[in-house]
């Protein structure tokens, strides 16, 4: 049976934080002497001494703009599918805001939809939207979907769920998480992964 693989989006299939420091924040903060290699948490609002809402507003304008809707695919993940892609099934999954949510459906099956034919979100709540709260974490949304075999993520809160959910954990190395190696060390790894033959059953719940 063809394993199934989870895939986050920002900071894994594309460059997101780095673009949106280097080509947003930056240059609209010229005193800032923050660099990429220092955003130890995420998000970054602390490291940048700003708070939460201003860091999200900025990031918001961004994914908005015309470079943040067409960030360029990572090219270690182009070459990665090219390769292996035919190998599993594959599902997008990210949080963000409602409102870029159509943006980055358009922009994982531009590049990627050859390979990935699914796509969810979980809202990130913003003051202005006003949408049924299905999902709080992406946890539950797997929970709901009630499939899948692998998850590849830049947040290790994101990958804590997976031994319960059945899934294989696989951490993209960034610098809020302090993972060593790189991305081309984190596809060899999910190559074995999917190269690993017949997916074992997922566990079932206890009963009540």
């Amino acid at each position: 049976m063809m394993r199934t693989i989870i895939w986050d989006i920002d900071d894994v299939l594309n460059g997101l934080t780095r673009e949106w420091l280097e080509h947003e924040w930056r240059p609209a903060h010229p005193g800032c002497a923050v660099r990429y290699e220092d955003l130890h948490v995420n998000p970054p609002h602390e490291a940048l001494g700003v708070p939460r809402d201003e860091y999200l507003r900025s990031l918001d304008r961004f994914r908005a703009s015309e470079r943040g809707r067409n960030l360029v695919p990572a090219p270690e993940a182009v070459a990665w599918f090219e390769r292996h892609g035919d190998s599993c099934r594959h599902v997008a999954l990210t949080a963000r805001p409602m409102a870029s949510a159509p943006s980055a459906a358009e922009w994982v099956f531009r590049h990627f939809g050859a390979w990935i034919r699914a796509f969810g979100f979980v809202p990130s709540g913003r003051p202005a939207e006003r949408i049924p709260a299905y999902d709080e974490t992406k946890a539950d949304w797997l929970a709901w979907l009630g499939a899948g075999d692998v998850m590849i993520d830049d947040a290790p809160s994101n990958l804590e769920s997976c031994p319960r959910l059945g899934l294989e954990p696989v951490l993209v190395p960034q610098p809020w998480n302090r993972a060593a190696g790189s991305l081309g060390d984190t596809l060899n790894r999910l190559t074995v992964l999917a190269s690993a033959g017949t997916a074992p059953r997922r566990p079932t719940a206890p009963p009540p």
